[in-house]
């Protein structure tokens, strides 16, 4: 073999070493890449926490402020819902009674009436991931649900209440003096407000469950048996007293929501 093969075999050899080996720079930058993009991943992770950290914030700030506001006016509020209890004479039996009673009514208003608030800031967080079927939703589920809910905390304090305390003035007449604490009174008030309120909900959840595919009018209608059942539970457990009156008529508001969720479900031809 002559030099001159010796020497292209020489000169291929290290051409493919140099080809075939490793480069530690590009080992470098790939390593670099790599971790630009998990730390880009995790930033954007915590920016999305951090979002959440401030809708929040935002949503206490909001119900401070009207539980501040409502507050100033506890008096008024105490006086409003005292209406169903015509003729009951309020016991203060401890200390500080009336103030923690006023602190329990304004922080209930303030959430009420900071609720806008807060279902903004539920919606700006949630919105970016929906898509354009599911944000077209947004306002009218919003919409219906406040509309709901108020009109459960009206059915409440306009029927439910009265009929209860109808039952238990009238089961303890002539037998005890109704003088009741003020505490135990607004506790059970508040409690029926926002618990009937939020059963008031109901169709919103049936008519969701409906566009996103999950139930169908059918199926809701197939269970009417167990809505039944349930609906008398939820009276009983719900309202404080037990006079089947009061569960009844909540029995009753619940199973008229539901089968007219299940006619708008129709309706949508799901």
């Amino acid at each position: 073999m002559t030099p001159e093969v010796d020497t292209d075999l020489q000169s291929t050899a290290e051409l493919s070493t140099e080809l075939w080996s490793p480069d530690p720079d590009l080992d470098d930058t790939s390593d670099e890449l790599d971790d630009g993009l998990l730390a880009e991943t995790e930033m954007s992770f915590f920016e999305h926490l951090e979002e959440l950290r401030q809708r929040i914030f935002y949503s206490v700030i909001a119900v401070a402020i009207g539980a501040l506001g409502c507050f100033v006016y506890a008096k008024q509020i105490v006086q409003i819902l005292e209406v169903p209890a015509t003729g009951i004479k309020f016991l203060q039996l401890a200390p500080g009674e009336y103030f923690f009673v006023s602190v329990k009514v304004a922080g209930y208003c303030g959430l009420l009436v900071a609720s806008p608030v807060v279902l903004y800031q539920i919606i700006q967080f949630v919105v970016p991931g929906l898509t354009r079927r599911e944000r077209q939703l947004v306002i009218p589920v919003v919409a219906g649900s406040s509309v709901l809910f108020v009109a459960g905390i009206a059915f409440a304090y306009y029927a439910l209440i009265p009929a209860a305390l109808n039952f238990l003035i009238g089961y303890g007449e002539n037998v005890v003096e109704q003088a009741w604490s003020i505490d135990r009174y607004f506790e059970f008030v508040l409690v029926l407000l926002f618990a009937t309120g939020l059963l008031f909900e109901l169709p919103v959840v049936q008519i969701l469950l409906s566009l996103l595919g999950i139930l169908s009018s059918q199926l809701m209608l197939s269970g009417w048996q167990s809505v039944v059942v349930g609906s008398m539970v939820v009276g009983a457990i719900v309202t404080p007293s037990t006079d089947p009156l009061t569960q009844s008529l909540l029995a009753g508001a619940v199973l008229a929501l539901y089968f007219g969720g299940v006619g708008v479900v129709k309706l949508l031809g799901k």
